[in-house]
């Protein structure tokens, strides 16, 4: 049986970054993950350029 959270998660470098981050962070809590799946992408902006890379993402991971 599998288990979906949704977490948020950002990043300095790209959007593959934060993904990563936030796989890497969920593992610290959960075991087993299967997937990740963006649902969405926001950049954060400042002084004309993104400086940010914020996902909103579900994990899937299965439960003991």
């Amino acid at each position: 049986m599998l288990k979906v959270i949704e977490v948020l998660a950002e990043s300095d470098k790209s959007w593959e970054d934060a993904a990563s981050h936030a796989v890497i962070q969920a593992a610290k809590r959960v075991h087993g993950i299967k997937s990740i799946y963006i649902r969405d992408r926001e950049p954060k902006v400042e002084n004309n350029k993104s400086s940010k890379y914020r996902i909103y993402a579900n994990i899937s991971f299965l439960l003991d």
